[in-house]
């Protein structure tokens, strides 16, 4: 009879009860599910229409690298959400008056009519998200989220910096893609 291996020392792991990134991964990855599946059924629109839908309710006018930037999508999702927006006629698509080359999108009236009645689901969702929280705790963790959003470029810079102290052959393979919130 042979013995059996002993199984190999496990390596420290990290405590999932206290991995912060970890609890806003799944938190986003949930509300955006959920979200996504009320949308679709509800208004046969997607979260990634929704959420240009909502920047161009506030900006007006948007080009596909600024909203990039402000909520992180991929240009690539972007401009293909555009494109179906246009064909749903939910936005039109014009040349930047400043620059030429520019594309901005705008919201249709019947793009502005989607984006309000989804709204109204939205701010059902997040009411029902935040009412185990006093208005106290909401005001600190809006602020807390602000702060933590706002020191995504630290976090990204302390990223490459990791990377190429600890596995310089990392940063030869491949050149480093800009954070989607455009900061370097």
């Amino acid at each position: 009879m042979t013995a059996k291996a002993a199984p190999a020392p496990v390596a420290p792991v990290i405590n999932l009860e206290r991995y912060v990134p970890g609890y806003l991964t799944w938190i986003s990855n949930k509300l955006s599910g959920g979200a996504s599946q009320a949308y679709l059924t509800t208004f046969n629109t997607g979260i990634e229409a929704w959420r240009l839908l909502v920047l161009l309710a506030v900006e007006r006018t948007l080009s596909a690298q600024h909203a990039c930037r402000v909520i992180g999508m991929d240009k690539a999702s972007v401009s293909r959400t555009f494109k179906r927006m246009q064909a749903d006629g939910l936005i039109t698509m014009g040349l930047d008056p400043n620059d030429g080359r520019l594309r901005l999108a705008s919201l249709t009236p019947k793009g502005l009519a989607l984006h309000n009645e989804i709204r109204e689901l939205a701010l059902e969702r997040e009411r029902a998200l935040l009412a185990p929280l006093s208005a106290a705790e909401r005001e600190v963790l809006l602020d807390l989220l602000r702060r933590l959003h706002d020191n995504l470029p630290a976090v990204e810079e302390a990223t490459k910096r990791y990377v190429q102290a600890r596995h310089p052959h990392a940063v030869r393979k491949r050149p480093a893609k800009p954070p989607a919130d455009g900061s370097a």
